[in-house]
């Protein structure tokens, strides 16, 4: 459970850190709107460009998938992040039925005169039900961070490629009011 624990916020933390410098990145190229291979916006921005004089279909398309192939790398991890938070408590109820065997066998074989005898299996399914809820609280917390910016910088991308198809919509048919 801890090694689970400890590779889990570990990869977590990684992914913050990767969200945010992403996410700022993304932001300064908002404003600058240079396309590139810097980040996944730059990227949507390159498409834009490529794409330029296709109609106004083939363009959103074109951002369209761009953002797709950008989307895994935005969401990359969460899931084991999300699996590991899941499992920890998965463990410590199995340490805990396995503390209650040990308990059991004791009462059978000597009998439940002794408290003593039984403290060790009781122990052991309340040490390890600790153990994966500890795990788990931080992950789950870790997770939803994660989450949260993975949608924040994938929202970016939607909002500047809906921009940009707009604008391109507005310079070939005027604004209308």
């Amino acid at each position: 459970i801890a090694v689970l624990a400890a590779v889990g916020i570990l990869i977590g933390l990684y992914k913050i850190f990767t969200l945010f410098t992403m996410g700022g990145a993304m932001r300064r190229t908002a404003k600058t709107r240079q396309a590139g291979t810097g980040n996944p916006l730059a990227r949507v921005f390159e498409a834009y460009e490529t794409n330029r004089n296709a109609d106004i279909e083939t363009l959103e398309l074109k951002l369209d998938e761009q953002i797709l192939r950008e989307s895994p790398r935005i969401e990359r991890f969460n899931d084991i992040i999300k699996v590991f938070a899941a499992v920890a408590p998965l463990l410590g109820l199995l340490g805990t039925v396995i503390g209650m065997i040990i308990t059991f066998t004791t009462i059978t074989i000597y009998g439940a005169g002794d408290p003593k005898l039984m403290a060790g299996g009781i122990s052991v399914a309340l040490m390890t039900t600790v153990f994966g809820l500890v795990a788990a609280i931080p992950l789950l917390l870790i997770h939803a961070v994660a989450s949260s910016m993975a949608r924040g910088n994938q929202q970016i991308l939607d909002e500047q490629a809906a921009g940009l198809v707009a604008e391109k919509a507005e310079s070939l048919h005027g604004v209308v009011a």
